[in-house]
């Protein structure tokens, strides 16, 4: 059972990665830019509240005239503020 555990998280970090290559596309984004975005909204978004990385979904829609940043970002626990 520990093996399937193990092996989910790797396909859902490579369909992850299939649809920001996608995204990337459409959007003329870099999927490194893409990924740097990812990895400081974590950073930012950390510091106020424990988040679950796993489920984070973030998500740049491009049409023509317009790009759109969506993000699901699980919140575990909201951390005290500093006094």
């Amino acid at each position: 059972m520990k093996l399937f555990r193990e092996e989910f998280p790797s396909k859902k970090q490579a369909v992850e990665r299939l649809r920001l290559v996608l995204v990337h596309d459409r959007a003329q984004v870099s999927t490194g830019l893409l990924e740097l975005l990812r990895e400081e909204i974590i950073t930012a978004i950390s510091k106020y509240v424990d988040i679950d990385e796993e489920e984070l979904e973030i998500e740049l829609n491009a049409t023509e005239s317009k790009a759109e940043l969506v993000a699901n970002i699980p919140v575990v626990r909201v951390r005290r503020p500093l006094e």
